[in-house]
């Protein structure tokens, strides 16, 4: 199996590396072999080529059968022109790989209840919650769009586009992501005052028909925003675009104690998925060995199940993962009195000890 390794910035490189002992040891652990390659991408990028995302960069992602990426972005890079800006590297790769959609499970470790945000009423009915999120249409890549100045003043607009066909391939990965949990989705639109919202309610309502076993519901984004903090329990799969979904997946995230803890992958028709933590790049901590690095250690077992259809293999990582959360090893996000306080290099070797 080929994978491209996207290291990236701040503490990508950190988790990163830690994350490809965790692989080897799978390799090791079960006869498999990974060749890696390693590519610039972010505000490293930038630095070597002027672009975050280099055609060399582009070329290796295609040629892989995985791509696993640490975190792009810091305030180095704030003040450039928005156009080459770090985080274009990753709407651009996410573009061309064709990776439309962003699969994110936001899930409390019964180990971590404590760190939970909301109320202990509210952890204790449960929170295992996949975020659907439409990755490649939407206000993030729909034309026209400007930022100048008009009658004197700045001025600026974005316009946020889908066709039928966006609407269709990302609910029906929502359906089919239901099957396999508690056959529930919600998708989630603002249709009470955008036109755009009203063909995704009625495209998702028609592409349903398909998948009469799933049960759909519907929600505007301020009231999913709202229910989301209280009540997760109530729900099982979100469905919905690129905007709307930025900001759930996030919010999502953040109730379960600690973005520093949740994996995602983004997945296309028959491209190499691209597989990644979904905190950010972390610079205050950067080269501090002062990261989490368990997120991009469970996006390695993403890639297994997805990518490779490595099930056993990807099983052996998340228990190993739970296994060293119950022995109270805990980095400083989600620190616990009691616990034991380690770094990002040596959380890795407990995951280590316990595949």
């Amino acid at each position: 199996m080929k994978i491209c390794v996207m290291p990236g910035d701040g503490i990508g490189p950190e988790i990163v590396a830690q994350a490809l002992r965790v692989l080897d040891k799978v390799g090791d652990k079960f006869g498999r072999t990974f060749e890696t390659s390693e590519a610039l991408i972010g505000g490293c990028a930038i630095d070597a080529e002027g672009v975050p995302l280099p055609a060399d960069t582009v070329a290796k992602c295609k040629d892989s059968d995985a791509v696993l990426l640490g975190a792009v972005g810091g305030p180095q890079w704030d003040t450039i022109d928005p156009s080459i800006r770090p985080e274009k590297g990753l709407l651009g790769i996410r573009k061309e790989l064709g990776l439309f959609a962003n699969v994110r499970p936001a899930k409390l470790f019964k180990q971590l209840a404590d760190a939970c945000y909301l109320r202990p009423d509210i952890v204790a009915r449960g929170l295992d919650v996949m975020v659907v999120r439409e990755l490649t249409g939407g206000i993030y890549f729909g034309e026209p769009r400007f930022d100048g100045e008009k009658d004197g003043e700045r001025f600026g607009y974005n316009t946020m586009v889908y066709f039928e066909h966006e609407i269709r391939r990302i609910a029906k990965v929502a359906f089919e992501a239901a099957r396999k949990r508690s056959k529930r989705v919600c998708s989630v639109d603002k249709a009470n005052v955008l036109d755009v919202s009203r063909v995704w309610r009625e495209i998702v309502i028609d592409e349903h028909k398909n998948y009469p076993d799933i049960e759909l519901s519907h929600l505007y984004v301020d009231n999913a925003a709202m229910q989301l903090v209280r009540d997760p329990s109530q729900f099982d799969v979100l469905v919905t675009g690129n905007l709307f979904g930025d900001i759930l997946s996030d919010e999502a995230a953040a109730i379960t104690g600690s973005i520093g803890m949740l994996p995602s992958a983004s997945l296309g028709a028959g491209n190499p998925g691209l597989f990644e933590p979904i905190h950010g790049s972390a610079p205050d901590i950067a080269g501090k060995d002062l990261a989490n690095p368990l997120a991009t250690i469970l996006s390695v077992s993403m890639m297994l199940r997805h990518a490779f259809d490595m099930t056993e293999e990807a099983d052996c990582v998340e228990q190993a993962v739970e296994k060293t959360l119950e022995q109270g090893y805990r980095t400083g996000d989600i620190r616990q009195e009691g616990a034991k306080s380690v770094g990002c290099t040596a959380m890795a070797e407990a995951v280590l000890a316990n595949m």
